[in-house]
């Protein structure tokens, strides 16, 4: 498999740059490719959370992902972005050095999210909560 040389990664980049600024710099178009930015950001983002009931380090991905696409974008994010590599590879190393326990407990929370969806499709739960709230 062939490289490819570092001018022209360094053209793609530029280029890049120049044409997210090119739609930066139209008002109506900016503000749309912001908010899509957003939007994408925040898929991943509510993905690594909705995996948050998952032990282990499945969360972390999503959520760095997410964070990526809106430090693209957002400043505030390049913040987030940074800490959350770092925990990243702090969670990757521990799993490492410890992967039959990281194996168990992945496991064990796999198994637990499978039993908390047959309880709530066995027993209607979502259904009764409904009709305790007045839906």
């Amino acid at each position: 498999m062939a490289s490819i040389p570092d001018g022209q990664v360094r053209q793609a980049a530029a280029d890049r740059r120049g044409r997210r600024e090119r739609i930066r710099s139209k008002p109506g178009l900016g503000q749309v490719y912001r908010l899509g930015v957003f939007l994408a950001g925040l898929a991943f983002i509510a993905l690594g959370l909705a995996l948050a009931v998952l032990p282990g380090p499945l969360t972390i991905p999503p959520v760095l992902v997410g964070l990526w696409i809106w430090s693209t974008e957002f400043r505030f994010a390049e913040r987030f972005f940074d800490s959350f590599k770092d925990k990243a590879r702090e969670a990757w190393a521990h799993a490492k050095r410890h992967p039959h326990s990281a194996t168990a407990v992945t496991a064990g929370g796999l198994v637990a999210a499978g039993l908390a969806i047959w309880a709530v499709s066995r027993y209607e739960l979502v259904s009764r909560a409904q009709a305790v709230v007045g839906l």
